[in-house]
């Protein structure tokens, strides 16, 4: 979970350029359609032996939800603020365990509570900086619908890879995360970029995202929700955007403030939070028995 926050966190610095000539929902659409066909050659043998119309549901569902996500969080991004984009969306850490409560009946932990309440206060000062206003417009809205498309998305993961072919329903999650972005820009009349005219950066840019941050991560979360419960892995996948700003004060040599430095010690506390406090409560259950 940790290796797809680092990922995604660095691929804000790589995508930044790259929306300058592509739209974001075709961008991810080809993005997200060649890492199904990548995916799909290197484990042909697996897909023989696994494919069957179970996958394809199970794909489906979570490909759509993720897809969704991705393309609704890009709309909400032309009407708000990256930081405040970054913080709304960030917002499915707390989100996921409420959701699961609902899904599943399984009551959310003290320790998932108070770890997802300081990290979400902590990624509030690592990505909003100055701009803490509390109105919400248009933009804010469809990004806080996005993060329910991502926590519903972490909840049926937990859901249905246990009983799949952890590979194969990757590869069907993320065809379908490929159909649902380009729905999207279908619908609003988008035009497709001219590919034939992108240069070197971009086709860099494009391998990065489609290799890394979109096979490799893919199938790493599936596996990794297998034995992860979905409020913990929520939590470390929010880290995106403390890697994120890590990855601009690396690259952009943006400078580290007061502000960055407690929103990071917070995030660290919710993680040990969440990682440690089931164990501490084990502890002292069987202390008291």
């Amino acid at each position: 979970m940790l290796s797809c926050a680092v990922i995604w966190g660095a691929s804000f610095v790589v995508i930044k350029d790259t929306l300058d000539v592509a739209p974001a929902c075709w961008l991810m659409a080809i993005r997200f359609l060649t890492a199904t066909v990548l995916m799909a050659v290197i484990y042909r043998k697996r897909l023989r032996d696994n494919f069957d119309w179970s996958h394809v549901l199970a794909g489906g569902i979570l490909g759509v939800l993720y897809g969704a996500g991705f393309a609704v969080q890009n709309l909400g991004l032309a009407y708000t603020t990256p930081g405040r984009s970054a913080f709304l969306t960030a917002t499915y850490c707390v989100l996921v365990p409420f959701i699961n409560w609902v899904v599943v009946r399984r009551h959310p932990g003290a320790s998932s509570l108070v770890a997802a309440l300081l990290s979400i206060v902590g990624i509030a000062l690592i990505s909003l900086g100055d701009d803490m206003r509390p109105s919400l417009g248009s933009g804010e809205w469809l990004t806080l619908l996005s993060a329910v498309f991502f926590a519903l998305q972490i909840v049926f993961v937990d859901r249905l890879t246990g009983s799949h072919d952890m590979t194969t329903i990757s590869v069907v999650q993320l065809g379908f995360m490929s159909l649902t972005c380009a729905v999207f820009p279908v619908v609003l009349g988008e035009q497709a970029p001219a590919l034939s005219g992108l240069g070197t950066s971009f086709w860099l840019s494009l391998a990065y995202l489609v290799v890394l941050s979109s096979c490799v991560t893919t199938l790493i979360q599936n596996v990794g929700q297998a034995v992860v419960p979905p409020a913990q892995s929520a939590l470390l996948l929010s880290l995106e955007s403390v890697f994120a700003v890590i990855a601009s004060v690396v690259f952009y040599h943006k400078l580290p403030t007061p502000q960055l430095a407690l929103g990071f010690s917070l995030v660290f506390l919710g993680v040990l939070a969440s990682e440690l406090g089931p164990m501490l409560l084990r502890r002292t259950t069987t202390k008291r028995a």
